[in-house]
């Protein structure tokens, strides 16, 4: 794995950093928490920026209206994106972390023709709907019912942490086609319109106040037979390309921007004098060790991506790693403020109230897109060829 930047690569860089320094601060700060409408629109018009600059899907072949950049440069575009602080894709990101790639790898020619220059412009924006209250981790215990009539599918179910359903116009949904066959052979991936009748989305307030997530209930909804990913029935096999991209790739802004979460937790403790204790700087060179670490394995996953032209196995590894270090260092940030975590109030310029909603956020890693129990026997099945158990 040659990861060594070239003049081409330092050139890109120039350029994205040029571009970064004027576009984000213009686009301004997000919306207040809770505004979702705005939300969506602030997230969409960045996209479209990012689009109209030549810096949206940048990892997506040409063909299908990505930049197709080697995989030096998309490490490059990553790491600028965060030194910027550049808005995260946010409402977008199901879109264009994993549902877009995944038609990539396994749509047919009109639904990619469709979608994917829709998602990258920030005109669509796109929700999953896979698990459901009693199928979350055993993901393939879902039973939503999907009948065929005709050239169509006729749904009925319910779905649950469908995050920013409410806002969403399509969904990657997973439904029972087969109940007869065994739970992994009678699952097919479908593509629904949020935007019809029988689709009823219930925003859910979580610990952090906020309503990222939804409850779906599907009652007589169609979905047209052209909008199936895949064959009929061959529907675990698409859900498991659409997990590596999510547990992957997908994490690598995030990961890069753990760097600048750590710089803001130095900062916080110097500015509470606390800065010469051995101890918090001995755990912060710890968290500063890991954080790298973790990079270097999202570097290399993204080069086997590029290679294979299919998410890495190494991205369930990459995802437990940076969920469990997220909560380990917005706990230690919580701990470094003290009580004065309790008040919600500035303390010498830094927001004690969005460091404790930082780590009320960093709870729900560990259980997002697999929880940490399911990613360690992915890692020891998949990556260590132990046997299963």
């Amino acid at each position: 794995m040659d990861l060594t930047y070239s003049d081409e690569d330092e050139a890109f860089r120039a350029e994205l950093r040029a571009w970064l320094a004027e576009a984000v601060p213009a686009h301004g700060p997000p919306p207040p928490p809770g505004d979702w409408p705005a939300r969506r629109a602030y997230d969409t018009e960045w996209q479209r920026q990012l689009h109209d600059a030549g810096y949206a899907g940048v990892n997506w072949p040409k063909e299908f209206g990505g930049r197709g950049l080697p995989v030096t440069q998309q490490l490059v575009y990553l790491e600028e994106y965060a030194r910027a602080d550049a808005p995260y894709i946010s409402v977008n990101f199901v879109g264009v972390m994993h549902a877009g790639p995944t038609l990539i790898a396994e749509g047919t020619d009109e639904q990619r023709a469709y979608h994917l220059p829709r998602i990258l412009r920030g005109e669509t924006v796109w929700c999953q709907g896979f698990s459901e209250p009693s199928a979350g981790s055993d993901l393939a215990s879902l039973k939503t019912r999907a009948v065929r009539e005709g050239d169509e599918y006729i749904v009925n179910g319910q779905k649950i942490w469908s995050t920013r359903a409410h806002v969403a116009d399509w969904c990657e949904l997973l439904v029972r086609t087969d109940p007869e066959a065994p739970k992994h052979k009678g699952i097919t991936w479908l593509i629904l319109d949020m935007h019809q009748p029988g689709v009823e989305v219930r925003p859910m307030r979580t610990i952090d106040g906020e309503s990222h997530f939804c409850e779906v209930f599907l009652t007589d909804a169609r979905v047209p037979v052209t909008d199936r990913v895949g064959e009929e029935n061959d529907g675990w096999r698409v859900t498991n390309v659409t997990l590596r991209f999510e547990r992957g790739t997908a994490f690598a802004q995030h990961i890069i921007t753990l760097r600048s979460q750590l710089r803001g937790l130095v900062s916080l403790a110097r500015a509470l004098d606390l800065w010469d204790d051995p101890a918090l700087r001995e755990h912060v060179g710890r968290l500063d060790a890991k954080v790298e670490g973790l990079w270097r394995m999202t570097q290399r996953g993204i080069t086997e991506a590029e290679a294979t032209g299919m998410p890495s196995p190494s991205g369930s590894a990459v995802k437990l790693g940076y969920s469990e270090l997220n909560q380990e260092l917005s706990e230690l940030a919580v701990r470094v403020l003290g009580r004065r975590a309790l008040a919600g109030v500035s303390v010498r310029g830094i927001d004690a109230s969005e460091v404790v909603r930082a780590y009320l956020w960093s709870l729900q890693y560990t259980i997002a897109a697999g929880t940490s129990q399911i990613q360690r026997n992915l890692v020891a099945e998949r990556i260590l060829g132990m046997p299963r158990r």
